[in-house]
C-alpha cells in the first residue's frame, strides 16, 4: 500500500492511539464522503450472521465504493463504525483487526466506535462511513 499523503497526528499527551489516529491533516485534493457502507451484497442481501462475518463485508464495500470514486485506502482521514453491539466488538479485537488490515492495510485514520440501538436494516451489525481526500496528481 502507498504510504498515506495525509498527516497523522498522536500527540504525546494523549493516550497512545491503537489502531486509529487522534487526528489527520488532510493534504490539498477532492473530498470524497463515504454513505453508510453495511455488509450488504449487489443484490441487497446482508452478507454474514457475526459482527465480524459483517464487519468484514463491510469493508469490502468501502474499499468497492472507495475505487468506484477514484480514490484509495490511503487517502481515507475518518472512519465512523457504527456496532449494535459494542462489546462484540471488543472481544472480536483480534478477528476485527485481522479483517481490517486485509481490506484496509495498516492505515489508521482518525477513527471513532459509536454503539447505537438499530441500523436501518434491524439485521445489520455494523455501519460505516468516513470521509477521503484524494490528492491532486
Amino acid at each position: 500500500m502507498t504510504p498515506s499523503p495525509h498527516r497523522l497526528v498522536n500527540p504525546e499527551s494523549l493516550a497512545p492511539a491503537v489502531g486509529f489516529s487522534h487526528a489527520m491533516v488532510a493534504a490539498p485534493g477532492r473530498t470524497v464522503y463515504l454513505g453508510g457502507q453495511t455488509a450488504h451484497d449487489s443484490e441487497g442481501k446482508l452478507q454474514g450472521e457475526t459482527l465480524v462475518d459483517q464487519f468484514d463485508a463491510t469493508l469490502a464495500n468501502v474499499v468497492r465504493t472507495l475505487d468506484a470514486a477514484g480514490a484509495r485506502q490511503e487517502h481515507l482521514v475518518s472512519l465512523h463504525i457504527f456496532v449494535t453491539d459494542a462489546a462484540a466488538y471488543r472481544s472480536s479485537l483480534a478477528q476485527i483487526g485481522e479483517s481490517y488490515r486485509r481490506h484496509l492495510g495498516r492505515h489508521f485514520p482518525a477513527m471513532a466506535l459509536f454503539e447505537v440501538r438499530g441500523l436501518f436494516d434491524p439485521d445489520a451489525r455494523v455501519e460505516v462511513t468516513g470521509v477521503a481526500v484524494i490528492p491532486p496528481t
